[in-house]
């Protein structure tokens, strides 16, 4: 898992009998980056909102692609990221499509440098990310 502010963690997706210890754990949310053709129908969206709600965490489900992450993804986490309570678990497949849409979400609300260096912190350093994050700043 990989705090990239103190309200959002990217991470791989847990198992489902991992929900409840997330809430434990302080979670307030989930955000589920993975589409539902990657994984068993056990694992699916629709089962980890469930187990979720269960634990008493609130739940989106944004699908991140591997490529292209277009406008639309990019508002659908910003609004998940506003509606739902923090902190936020956030998963996909390994944690970087989580970690690559938050930063998109956060340009223009917080320095471009800023989120750079909690990518990189995160061990995903992607220098070729800023230029989207300051063009995604300059359109808000």
């Amino acid at each position: 898992m990989m705090w990239l502010d103190k309200e959002f963690a990217a991470a791989p997706q847990p198992g489902i009998e991992t929900l409840a210890a997330l809430a434990q754990a302080g979670f307030r949310s989930v955000i589920c980056n993975r589409p539902d053709e990657e994984v068993a129908a056990d694992a699916c969206a629709a089962a980890m909102e469930a187990a979720a709600r269960a634990a008493g965490l609130g739940f989106a489900a944004i699908p991140v692609r591997h490529a292209p992450i277009t406008p639309a993804m990019i508002a659908a986490q910003t609004e998940a990221m506003a509606a739902l309570p923090g902190p936020v678990f956030a998963y996909c497949r390994a944690g970087f499509r989580s970690s690559v849409i938050w930063a998109l979400a956060q340009a223009g609300r917080k320095p471009t440098a800023d989120i750079m260096a909690a990518l990189e912190r995160a061990g995903f350093a992607m220098p070729g990310l800023e230029a989207q994050i300051e063009e995604l700043a300059t359109g808000r």
